[in-house]
């Protein structure tokens, strides 16, 4: 069996992925099907194509919105499944797809607050775009435990609070957005990424640098 290596920012990921793999396969199954229980799918996008009454190898690889390292693989790279009027809560059943480098959920109906654990659910994803839909709460501080994020979107949503302190230690982000949300306070230093004001856009109790300074309490 024949891997290929995926290098990020001149990190490869085949090492540590590469004990993954190899349980990958039913593990991978048992993600997809864990999270087509979980989500409401009001256009069939998902009941339509995710069948699993299939024993050919790689048949996963042919539903909707999912792409594998391999076609002949059942073995998740990417998800997909953008603009399919999902309704549900974030999908925990994605910490069996140990493989898993792109999650993308955006412009969805999807609500509720984000899992404080949410690095041990998608510890290798380099791809994380939440945007457009309805989640609320606190952008989880253990987010900035992805180490490999070089995108996190998570505009247009109705998130509260402060963004983590924690989130400017992502030093391989290069695409970046918490723009219309419900934010306040300031915006914390990015070690690694050049933030602009579009960014944050829409949230009007946030500042400091790249908006307006925040005023110094008197």
């Amino acid at each position: 069996m024949e891997f290929k290596s995926y290098s990020f920012n001149g990190f490869s990921l085949w090492i540590l992925l590469s004990c993954s793999l190899s349980y990958a396969t039913e593990q991978d199954i048992a993600c997809l099907k864990s999270i087509k229980a979980s989500l409401e799918d009001p256009y069939n996008y998902l009941s339509a194509s995710w069948n699993f009454n299939n024993n050919t190898e790689g048949y996963i690889c042919k539903f909707a919105g999912v792409e594998c390292w391999n076609s002949e693989e059942n073995r998740v790279l990417n998800l997909r499944l953008s603009d399919m009027g999902l309704k549900g809560e974030f999908p925990r059943g994605i910490s069996n797809c140990s493989s898993m480098t792109g999650l993308d959920l955006s412009s969805n109906n999807l609500s509720g607050s984000l899992p404080e654990n949410i690095s041990h659910l998608a510890r290798f994803l380099t791809s994380l775009d939440l945007s457009s839909n309805n989640f609320s709460g606190n952008i989880p501080a253990n987010l900035a435990n992805c180490s490999y994020l070089n995108t996190l979107k998570l505009d247009h949503n109705q998130f509260t609070g402060q963004i983590p302190a924690q989130l400017g230690q992502l030093d391989r982000l290069k695409t970046f957005s918490v723009a219309n949300n419900q934010l306040s306070g300031e915006i914390p230093h990015f070690s690694g990424y050049s933030v602009k004001p579009e960014d944050f856009a829409g949230n009007l109790g946030l500042c400091g640098y790249p908006l307006k300074s925040c005023q110094k309490a008197k």
